[in-house]
């Protein structure tokens, strides 16, 4: 049977192949050191998971909840942001809560988007930042994504040669996948960009928190005037180590919140109440939870790149987020992302994340999330250095499916 209209618009899903080789692999009884999928495995911190167990035993928070957030979130998230940015924001009129960062891309793409509608999207980045847009009938052009000045040439040429004008850009710093940091200076420009040629502004913040070398990164909504053309994502997944409690926010430009406002009133009544108390008490503590997640995934860094050196596959420090963007090594680059992360699960049991799955420009590389202890990434490094010492003798009928090439 013919697939329906918008499911035929979104590509493959290649993260699934390396997903039930792993299942089956597993299933085997194979340990596989599981390096792909960026799915928190700290633990919530016991004060947050204390606050939602309080307010669940009352009744009246199970009742339907407030689908823009509660107020005393929104002013908890605002709060957040004067704070940690310097921005002041409005909580009634400038603040959603979202169901993870996810959900707010999606639901704002289906709010602003036209049939046709051009969307700039870097490539490679979050599938989310244009299935989103695919799926409401945009259509993307793929950008730089690194945040330096070979950024804004391709962006002018968008301009010129778009029909319709591009509606929108996505920005994603600090990057999944590839974990570049922007600079105020950057934002300057780019904000300065948006308004000269009426450009929305869509800033994907997750990683904010997550950082190890320098300053802070910023966030966009810094910038003088940002406000007028952008609107921004955070999430509390990594933060607080709160993936499954699915609680982010979307802030910024107040017709572009009042669109998202709209279109979620329709969809949802909002998160769980006690779930929202808990978020609002995480995001008015005092911050020592989030040094804490910061530490952990520092020292995972170091020991990833210390010990995938040694064995052999090189992996720049990342300098924010819970990945690190590593380009294959020499030897198996001709099989393409896919085919040699399937090695990896067939021959190392390690598995990571394949970088075509973030768009062609990355299928060179592949991301490595920092989710197993540091033992297990020492593991998964002697069983890479293990594979790769081994490979003339086991990989002799490996045939590459993008031979062609």
């Amino acid at each position: 049977m013919e697939e329906f209209h918008k499911v035929r618009r979104l590509p493959p899903y290649v993260f699934e192949q390396v997903n039930r080789l792993k299942a089956s692999a597993r299933a085997g009884g194979a340990d596989i050191i599981d390096l792909g999928m960026g799915n928190p495995d700290l633990p919530t911190p016991k004060a947050i998971v204390d606050k939602l167990c309080e307010v669940v035993q009352d009744p009246r928070t199970h009742r339907y909840s407030s689908s823009k957030g509660i107020p005393g979130l929104r002013r908890a998230q605002a709060a957040y942001y004067a704070r940690r940015f310097g921005v002041k924001l409005n909580p009634d009129t400038q603040v959603v809560a979202t169901l993870g960062s996810k959900e707010g891309f999606a639901n704002m793409a289906q709010a602003i988007t036209a049939p046709g509608d051009v969307i700039l999207c870097p490539n490679p980045t979050y599938p989310i930042h244009a299935f989103g847009f695919l799926m409401a009938g945009g259509v993307i052009r793929s950008m730089s994504v690194e945040p330096d000045e070979s950024f804004f040439p391709p962006l002018e040429r968008a301009v010129r040669h778009s029909i319709p004008k591009p509606l929108a850009l996505i920005l994603n710093y600090p990057s999944n996948p590839t974990a570049f940091v922007a600079t105020l200076d950057f934002y300057k420009d780019v904000i300065a960009f948006a308004k000269k040629h009426d450009i929305i502004v869509l800033s994907d913040l997750a990683y904010s928190e997550i950082y190890f070398d320098g300053e802070p990164p910023p966030s966009v909504l810094e910038v003088p005037g940002a406000m007028d053309v952008t609107v921004e994502f955070t999430s509390m997944s990594k933060t607080f180590s709160m993936p499954g409690w699915r609680m982010g926010f979307a802030v910024g430009n107040e017709r572009l919140i009042a669109a998202l406002t709209r279109v979620k009133s329709y969809l949802d009544y909002g998160a769980f109440t006690p779930i929202q108390v808990a978020a609002t008490h995480a995001l008015n503590g005092d911050g020592s939870d989030i040094a804490e997640v910061r530490n952990v995934y520092k020292r995972r860094r170091d020991v990833m790149v210390d010990t995938f050196g040694k064995a052999g596959f090189e992996v720049p420090p990342p300098a924010a987020t819970m990945f690190a963007w590593a380009k294959i090594p020499e030897k198996f680059r001709h099989l393409g992302s896919l085919e040699f992360s399937k090695l990896l699960v067939e021959k190392a049991d390690v598995a990571v994340a394949p970088g075509i799955g973030f768009g062609e420009m990355g299928d060179d590389y592949v991301r490595l999330a920092l989710v197993e202890n540091e033992h297990r990434i020492r593991q998964a490094a002697r069983n890479i250095k293990k594979f790769m010492s081994t490979a003339d003798e086991t990989m002799h009928n490996v045939i590459s499916l993008n031979a062609h090439r």
